[in-house]
């Protein structure tokens, strides 16, 4: 909680990365929220009240995954509802003349988010969330020490590049520091 919304301020796309990883981390515990409180609550270095607060969200996120009934995979609706509004900013940026250097990295990343696209057989409504599946999938093999040909390495660096300067952008905006 405290982190999630630490991201959720400063880095757009580590936000979603990171609730990807606790609805896995919540369904590794088979969200069972006395074992989290134990496991995982417990172990921040917080007051008791602050902690309560903590065991509540997981608690919130566990009935959420529960009435989505994604109990098992797929993503939490209003995460994925962050996705979606950054395809939509994503697509504003690519209509801006202003945004130049947003563009030429997109054009980068486009060979491997079109073949994140191939790979994903239609179930990825769109480039942002194929670029994000990526990027997990990526993270998933380092945290499991998987070895990554060079290929892959390379495609994803320039899909991360494009992530990274979405997400700043993101930011920017929010701040009221560009339009569009």
């Amino acid at each position: 909680m405290i982190i999630a919304r630490q991201k959720k301020r400063e880095n757009i796309a580590e936000y979603i990365l990171y609730m990807w990883q606790i609805e896995d981390l919540l369904r590794a515990y088979k969200l069972d929220i006395e074992e989290i409180n134990k496991n995982i609550v417990q172990r921040f270095d917080q007051p008791d009240p602050v902690k309560k607060e903590i065991e509540d969200w997981y608690a919130g996120l566990i009935d959420l995954l529960n009435e989505e009934q994604k109990t098992v995979s797929g993503h939490l609706q209003f995460v994925q509802n962050t996705i979606n509004d950054l395809y939509e900013f994503h697509l504003q940026l690519l209509k801006s003349p202003d945004q130049i250097d947003y563009i030429e990295s997109y054009n980068k990343a486009k060979a491997g988010i079109t073949e994140l696209m191939n790979k994903s057989e239609g179930k990825i409504a769109n480039e942002i969330e194929a670029c994000f599946n990526g990027l997990y999938g990526l993270l998933m093999l380092r945290f499991q020490n998987k070895k990554i040909s060079s290929e892959i390495a390379g495609a994803m660096a320039s899909v991360s590049q494009l992530i990274a300067l979405l997400s700043k952008k993101h930011k920017l905006f929010e701040d009221g520091k560009i339009e569009l």
